[in-house]
């Protein structure tokens, strides 16, 4: 799954425990009719992409939905939900799917096939 949107807030590095847990928080804010501020939480070595993005950055997270259930003191059941981010992109200046991939030059700098025949027919079933 995915959010897309402009970055928010991007917050500091947590540490938890002994054991080094690590938590870090973006919020992205997305582009609808009815834009949500949706936060993203990355996760121990995750938490250092972050690193790089700033607020009003146009990115897209890919994440997975995180749900634990949890039982209080009293014994009543809880349930909780969390975003988890594993990959991060920054969409400032490339559209989607073409980084990395070369121009493709206008139409008219083609030439026009010159050996066209009307009179052929492919064999082609459909």
């Amino acid at each position: 799954m995915e959010v897309q949107g402009k970055v928010k807030m991007v917050g500091d590095t947590q540490s938890f425990g002994s054991n080094g847990f690590r938590k870090r928080e973006i919020v992205v804010t997305t582009e609808e009719q009815y834009p949500q501020h949706i936060m993203v939480e990355f996760v121990q070595d995750k938490t250092d992409l972050l690193d790089s993005y700033k607020p009003g950055q146009n990115v897209k997270i890919s994440i997975n939905l995180r749900g634990r259930e949890w039982v209080n003191p009293q014994g009543e059941t809880k349930y909780f939900n969390s975003i988890q981010g594993w990959r991060i992109e920054n969409l400032e200046g490339s559209s989607p799917g073409a980084a990395g991939m070369p121009p493709v030059p206008p139409a008219d700098q083609f030439e026009p096939a010159s050996d066209f025949d009307d009179d052929d027919h492919d064999d082609l079933p459909f």
